[in-house]
């Protein structure tokens, strides 16, 4: 039996809210700014309002396409940075080898990529 979440995180990266709606909804605007929310997914852990870093670091990872919808059977998302020190590290990964942004974003450890090690220094 496959239990998977019914309820889904939007959220307004401008507005720093979020709110739980159910799986199937069309765009919904954001009830602060009128900006459609964005569908994070379930698995989202939301940071505090007042918590700067981590909306950065959830801007920079939703707006290069990743969220947090995990698969079927309880499955999560997989990696995704929680910190701005992890989302520069990532950054640098994607310039370093010409990896696509949202997938060094959800490579846990940059340092090794693919059997082979590069240089640990950020």
């Amino acid at each position: 039996m496959c239990i998977y979440p019914n309820r889904t995180h939007l959220v307004c990266l401008r507005c720093r809210v979020s709110f739980k709606y159910p799986t199937k909804h069309g765009p919904v605007p954001c009830p602060h700014c009128r900006a459609d929310l964005i569908d994070a997914g379930p698995h989202l852990a939301v940071p505090g309002k007042l918590d700067k870093a981590g909306w950065r670091t959830l801007t920079t990872v939703l707006d290069s396409g990743l969220t947090f919808h995990g698969g079927c059977c309880g499955t999560g998302p997989g990696y995704r940075p929680r910190t701005p020190r992890e989302v520069r590290e990532r950054i640098l990964l994607a310039e370093r080898t010409g990896m696509p942004l949202a997938e060094a974003l959800a490579t846990a450890d940059p340092t090794v990529i693919a059997g082979s090690r590069l240089d640990a220094r950020v």
